[in-house]
């Protein structure tokens, strides 16, 4: 069956996929051409955010939840080329990725990048095993890229986030990317092609409006421009609007 983390590689141009995730990721583009702008936007904003993390708020370590498979500029990648003794967490519980994250994702010598398999719906074990590489009295950047879409009750994703920014200090942040239904985006044609992701791949996604996805945000400050499409975070001023919102909060 075709999985999320192949598919998100195969649209970013990647290689760690299989025959069913391209077929499956052609058909969703077919019904929603956007996809491909979506996840390269998603991918950007990765890198954008990051680096406003690191070298303008001076975050030196960060938790990653749900890396997906390795590509080029990842989140330690980014941080340490600024700050190279930062250290990162790579949290997922799919086999796969572990598998490429680790013989992938090496550290600079002066940081530390660790990976954790654990899933995003138990955020305490999430934070259990990053206290171990991580000083959790010190700003972590929360980064849940494209990660609560598959948490399908908005309620216990909501109490995901709770928790786990209850776990860091004040000054840590939170980068978030969710993809959206809203006309007004783009994401009209989000609905049928999840419904067909759904039926054909796994696990199961949703979409959500950009009032539930602001929720996420309580408690917190956005930094400007706040909750836009991902592709304008920060973005050149002529950057389209994507149907994938983003954001980047601090906690105060």
């Amino acid at each position: 069956m075709a999985h999320n983390a192949r598919v998100w590689n195969y649209w970013i141009g990647g290689k760690d996929n299989y025959e069913v995730d391209q077929r499956v990721g052609e058909h969703v583009a077919g019904m929603f051409p956007v996809i491909r702008a979506v996840a390269r936007a998603d991918r950007d904003f990765l890198g954008r955010a990051v680096r406003f993390l690191a070298a303008e708020r001076g975050i030196r370590q960060f938790l990653d939840i749900g890396t997906g498979l390795p590509t080029v500029d990842n989140t330690h990648e980014i941080a340490q080329r600024i700050a190279p003794e930062s250290r990162i967490v790579y949290v997922d519980n799919d086999p796969i990725v572990l598998v490429h994250a680790r013989s992938l994702l090496t550290s600079s010598p002066e940081g530390v990048t660790d990976y954790v398999d654990a899933d995003v719906r138990d955020p305490d074990a999430i934070v259990r095993s990053a206290a171990e590489t991580l000083d959790l009295d010190r700003p972590v950047a929360v980064m849940m890229l494209g990660i609560l879409n598959f948490v399908l009750d908005s309620g216990e994703a909501r109490d995901i986030v709770r928790r786990i920014m209850a776990a860091v200090p004040s000054g840590s942040a939170l980068a978030l990317t969710h993809p959206t239904f809203d006309a007004e985006v783009g994401g009209q044609g989000n609905a049928a092609a999840m419904e067909f992701w759904n039926a054909n791949a796994t696990p199961p996604i949703t979409a959500r409006g950009r009032t539930e996805i602001a929720a996420f945000l309580d408690g917190l400050e956005p930094v400007e421009p706040g909750l836009v499409p991902c592709s304008q975070w920060r973005a050149e001023a002529d950057a389209a609007a994507v149907p994938q919102y983003g954001a980047v909060a601090v906690k105060p």
